[in-house]
Order: C-alpha cells, then structure tokens, then sequence
C-alpha cells in the first residue's frame, strides 16, 4: 500500500492543479467580455422597450407581446454570449448585424431561437429550426435542453465567418460567402442582409413568452483612433 500513495497523491495534486487552471482560464476569458443587460432595466436598449420586460435579472418578453429590442450599439465582429428558457412552442430570434429598420431576418441576420418540439411546427424547414440562419444555413438539432431549463449560447462573428455553440455544441458554422451559390439563398427570398460587416444585435419577438439572462458581448473590432489633424 505504502508504494501506491505517493503515486495516488500525485495524480490528485495534478488533477487540482488541472481544475484550477481551467478555473482560472474560464474566469481570465470572461474578463473580457462586457455586460449588455444590467439586470435592472432595458438602459443601453432600444426598439420595442414598452414590450420587454427587465425582471429579476432577466429580460422577458410575455406571452401576446411581440418586437424587435436592439442594443443601441452596433457591432461588427464579436462573441456573444447569453442564456435563454424557452416556453412550449416558442418562437423568437437573435438579430445580428441588423439595421433598425426593416425585417431583420432579411435586412439583417437572424438566428432563430425556437421550441420546435411541442408540435405547433411539425413542418420547420431546415433552416427554421433553433441556430439556423432564418432562411440562408440549417443548424444541427438535438442540443436544446428540456423546456424550463436555461441554455447557453455562443454567437462568434468574424468576418464571413458565423459560429453558433449550443450547450457546448456547435450547431452551426456557416461562411457567410458560400451559403447562397448562385446567388440563390435556401427559401428562394433576397437577404441583403448577409453583406452587413456590422449593425445592432436584439430579440425579435413573436408574441411567445422567452426569457434571456447574462447577456454579454466581446468586441473583436479594432478600437477607432481619431487621427490628428
């Protein structure tokens, strides 16, 4: 036995030391990363605020209401990271790099957030269900959790690059050069949207209950220096 526990206490030590780096690595990351919800009120959104809700550190929108809510910020290239609990048969949608005019699933991007498993969409198109680019490139399905639970969710945009993680899997990671060949999206329609290098993010409504909490964003656009004249 005496031979053994030196060898056990060593493979404990090096698994602590292991926890505490990752520890240490996932709270060095989320340093960087800026609040866009402070838990209180919708300051720092605009749109659709006499819709929304701010209550107990989430943002709800309630049954019958319906809208888009953007941060007054526009962004380009970013991580976002946020939590959201979906209602049976659900339906909203995150607007990426959206004008704050317009439908934001064509003048924009927008990736559905969806409870397609109640029955009220026996028929989605691929590219309708949770994480796909509405009517331009399918997610995976299978990753939401149960109705009630709350998901994570990571949006990373650089470039023409789009990456959806879901729960720690990716379920969608689309060139946003190759998903029209042709010049011809998925549903047939124009999505003018898909050349935007920026504009704002938000919730796009459609009169289901959906809560979000710990919504926060990483720009990974290079700071403007103004120049001297």
């Amino acid at each position: 036995m005496k031979h053994f526990l030196p060898l056990f206490l060593l493979i404990g030590s090096l698994f602590l030391s292991f926890a505490s780096c990752q520890r240490a690595t996932a709270t060095g990351d989320e340093e960087h990363f800026t609040p866009l919800f402070n838990g209180r009120n919708l300051e720092g959104w605009i749109g659709a605020t006499d819709q929304y809700l701010a209550k107990d550190g989430t943002i709800v929108l309630p049954k019958g209401k319906a809208g888009k809510l953007l941060t007054k910020e526009e962004y380009g290239n970013f991580i976002l990271r946020f939590e959201f609990r979906l209602t049976p048969n659900a339906n909203n949608g995150l607007a990426i790099r959206a004008p704050i005019s317009g439908d934001a699933a064509y003048n924009g991007l927008e990736l559905q957030i969806l409870d397609g498993t109640s029955g009220k969409y026996p028929n989605l198109k691929p590219y309708q269900t949770h994480g796909s680019i509405y009517g331009v490139a399918p997610a995976k399905r299978g990753f939401l959790k149960p109705l009630g639970e709350w998901n994570t969710q990571q949006v990373e945009c650089r470039g023409r690059n789009l990456r959806v993680t879901l729960n720690g899997h990716v379920i969608l990671d689309a060139n946003l050069d190759a998903v029209a060949p042709g010049g011809k999206t998925i549903d047939g329609q124009n999505h003018p949207g898909l050349q935007n290098s920026k504009g704002h993010l938000g919730f796009l409504g459609h009169g289901d209950e959906v809560a979000f909490r710990n919504i926060r964003i990483q720009s990974l656009d290079a700071p403007t220096t103004l120049k001297s004249k």
